[in-house]
């Protein structure tokens, strides 16, 4: 059985700051999750057209992230 895929969206200004990003913590600005994710995870990472981009991570490792960067943001 797979794992639970996740897809994590994000969008871009026309500067390239994050304006929006699925999944993320409280306390995080999305620019700060896009961050930490591409430290973390840029394996994960595809450029869309348009100024997008998704992560893509099963459920277990996008809630492991999730808590890391919470951890980390306290």
């Amino acid at each position: 059985m797979d794992a639970e895929k996740v897809i994590i969206h994000s969008r871009f200004a026309p500067n390239g700051t994050v304006v929006e990003i699925s999944e993320r913590p409280t306390g995080l600005d999305p620019q700060d999750w896009f961050n930490f994710l591409s430290y973390q995870a840029a394996d994960s990472y595809q450029a869309l057209a348009g100024g997008r981009g998704v992560f893509r991570l099963t459920r277990v490792a996008v809630d492991a992230l999730k808590t890391e960067a919470t951890t980390k943001a306290a």
